[in-house]
C-alpha cells in the first residue's frame, strides 16, 4: 500500500495532522507488536519514497465440503499494492505454530521483543551495578583476598577488579543504551564483541566466592554457576529480539 492510501484510510481529508510523523509512528507500533524491524523485516517492509507491503508467508483457507475452512497448503505472498500473488511453494504449516513464527535459527517461538530486551537490559544494569559496588568498596575485596592469597596475589586481583570494571562500565552504558534506543545494528555489533563480553563475564562470575565468609560455600557456587550462564542468556535474548532476514 502506498502511503497516500494508508492516508485517506486512516484519516478524512479534513483531518489536521503531521502525517509522515503520525504514519512513521504508527508502522512502528506495529513492527513492535510483531516482533519487527525496519532494518530486517520479516513481516512488513518499507518501499523507500512508495509506501508499505506485507512480505511473510500468508496461508489460505479452503471451504470444505462440509462447511468448514481448511488450509489450502498454499503459501502466498503479498506484493507492493497488497494483493496476493501466485503461491510461492507448496506445503502443510503446523496448526498450533506457523513456521513463519518461529525463530529462524533458534526454533523457538519469537517472543515480544519488549520482553527480551527488557531482560536484556536488567542483566546489563546488574552487571553495572556490580562493578560500581566493587569500586567503591574496593578496601573491603583487598581485604577479603588478603585473607586467603599471598599479598602480591591480593594487589593483583584488586588491580584486575579496577581495570575489568574499568571497562565494563562503558561496556555495559553503551548496551543498555542500545537496546533501549533499540538500535536496530545490536544484534551484529554484539555477535562481535560477544568473545570479548564472555571472557569478562566469565571472569566476574568467581565474584561471589569472595563474599564465602558471609554466604558460605553453597551460595558462593550456586551464584558462581548462574554467572557463567549469563553471557549465553544474552546472546540468546539479542537472538530473539533482532533477528536477521534470511535471504529469500
Amino acid at each position: 500500500m502506498t502511503r497516500e492510501e494508508l492516508q485517506q484510510k486512516l484519516w478524512p481529508s479534513d483531518t489536521f495532522v503531521d502525517f509522515d510523523h503520525s504514519l512513521n509512528t504508527a508502522v512502528n507500533k506495529v513492527r513492535e507488536a510483531l516482533g519487527d524491524s525496519a532494518s530486517n523485516p520479516r513481516y512488513v517492509e518499507t518501499l523507500a519514497r512508495r509506501g508499505y507491503r506485507f512480505i511473510a508467508p500468508v496461508q489460505t483457507p479452503v471451504q470444505s465440503g462440509d462447511g468448514r475452512e481448511t488450509p489450502s497448503g498454499n503459501i502466498h505472498g503479498s506484493d507492493a499494492s497488497g494483493q496476493l500473488d501466485a503461491p510461492r511453494k507448496a506445503g502443510s504449516l503446523e496448526p498450533s505454530m506457523p513456521s513463519h513464527l518461529l525463530h529462524p535459527e533458534l526454533e523457538v517461538p519469537i517472543p515480544g521483543r519488549t520482553l527480551t530486551r527488557g531482560l536484556f537490559a536488567l542483566i546489563q544494569l546488574m552487571y553495572l551495578i556490580f562493578y560500581l559496588t566493587a569500586l567503591f568498596r574496593l578496601h573491603d575485596v583487598q581485604a577479603v583476598a588478603d585473607s586467603f592469597l599471598p599479598l602480591w596475589a591480593a594487589m593483583v586481583l584488586a588491580g584486575a577488579v579496577m581495570v575489568t570494571a574499568g571497562v565494563g562500565i562503558p561496556l555495559r552504558l553503551y548496551l543498555m543504551s542500545a537496546v533501549g534506543f533499540d538500535y536496530q545494528r545490536l544484534g551484529q555489533k554484539f555477535r562481535q564483541v560477544f568473545p570479548f563480553v564472555l571472557a569478562l563475564d566469565q571472569l566476574w562470575a568467581v565474584a561471589p566466592f569472595l563474599l564465602i565468609q558471609e554466604i558460605g560455600l553453597g551460595a558462593a557456587f550456586a551464584a558462581s554457576a548462574a554467572l557463567l550462564y549469563l553471557p549465553f542468556s544474552e546472546r540468546t535474548l539479542i537472538r530473539m529480539a533482532y533477528v536477521e532476514q534470511r535471504t529469500r
